[in-house]
């Protein structure tokens, strides 16, 4: 591993839960705006890769919701990141970049939210 992987590496893994939460959402968020330029310069192959990455960094908080803790709170954000994931796959077929704009906007709130309570 060279230096540079392993210091991404122990970057991530020292974080607080909080915290890679806030990098997952940050993170599909900029794949979700990379896919808005690919579309606008009709790359469609590369706006169908950043929205499938979006859509894995979105399963994959789904997956880690704890429904047992959770509660209410979890049922509703599972229900929202299952909107989100159709939207996207909506937007990847439709090439709507407004349906792409609307799910940041839902990631951006989530987050902001994440951010007041890390």
């Amino acid at each position: 591993m060279s230096g540079i992987a392993a210091y991404q590496d122990n970057a991530v893994t020292t974080q607080s839960k909080g915290r890679l939460i806030v990098m997952l959402y940050d993170g599909a968020i900029k794949f979700l705006r990379l896919a808005i330029m690919e579309i606008e310069n009709n790359n469609y192959e590369a706006k169908g890769r950043y929205i499938n990455k979006a859509i894995d960094i979105i399963n994959e908080l789904n997956a880690v919701l704890d429904m047992d803790t959770g509660g209410e709170i979890a049922g509703n954000l599972r229900k929202l990141y299952i909107f989100m994931i159709n939207r996207l796959a909506k937007a990847n077929i439709e090439s709507d970049p407004q349906l792409i704009r609307d799910v940041i906007k839902l990631m951006e709130e989530l987050n902001q939210s994440w951010k007041a309570i890390t």
